[in-house]
């Protein structure tokens, strides 16, 4: 995880890395939570992402076909654009819900063609499940996702969801190493390190039972 301390400062000077409790999507509490739409206010820390992000999709581009870059609203949407932008390949976003009037349907920012070749972004992975909502649209209109790529893995079961269901799967990171590289620099108490630390094993045996 060589990006692990660069993504952590990103986070953590943009505010989109916080502390405490948050009660995350599965309704379960959790002592920090991600959020990428502070990185708007944050330009140095959203180029720094971009161009992380880029980087790691640029050295698949040399080995892989890829025809679009997707992701889906919100967080994802945010930084795709740019990202996509900077390596000339054409973005599309998946709504969550399919637009009922004016370019209906749940694909926004173009069309999908089929047989062409996506990787599928987002910002982080918890369970999986949203990914695997925001990929079937994808499938539906004949594409192919060869490619599960996020910010940050949560570790609490994503990577073997997606992977059960025949996608490859790459984090830039994970929040263990994060807290681990924050951790050596100071950046976060052994108190805040130990309450993620522990909150990702307890993740680890819910999800291993």
């Amino acid at each position: 995880m060589t990006h692990s301390f660069s993504i952590a400062n990103a986070l953590v000077e943009s505010g989109a890395l916080k502390f405490g409790k948050f009660k995350i999507k599965s309704g379960i509490i959790s002592p920090y939570y991600i959020d990428l739409t502070w990185l708007l206010s944050s330009p140095k820390s959203f180029r720094c992402l971009v161009d992380i992000v880029s980087g790691e999709i640029k050295t698949i581009l040399s080995s892989k076909r890829v025809d679009k870059l997707a992701s889906i609203a919100l967080k994802g949407a945010l930084l795709i654009p740019s990202i996509a932008n900077k390596l000339d390949l054409p973005c599309i976003v998946v709504r969550k819900e399919k637009k009922e009037y004016g370019v209906t349907g749940r694909i926004a920012g173009g069309e999908i063609e089929k047989g062409e070749n996506i990787i599928f972004f987002d910002d982080v992975v918890s369970s999986g499940q949203s990914k695997l909502e925001g990929i079937r649209p994808l499938e539906q209109l004949g594409a192919k996702v060869n490619l599960v790529m996020v910010v940050v893995d949560r570790e609490q079961g994503g990577r073997e969801n997606l992977e059960k269901n025949g996608y490859q799967f790459k984090a830039l990171t994970t929040i263990s190493e994060i807290v681990k590289s924050l951790l050596q620099h100071n950046k976060i108490s052994k108190n805040q390190a130990t309450l993620v630390t522990n909150f990702i094993k307890n993740c680890s045996l819910i999800s291993d039972s």
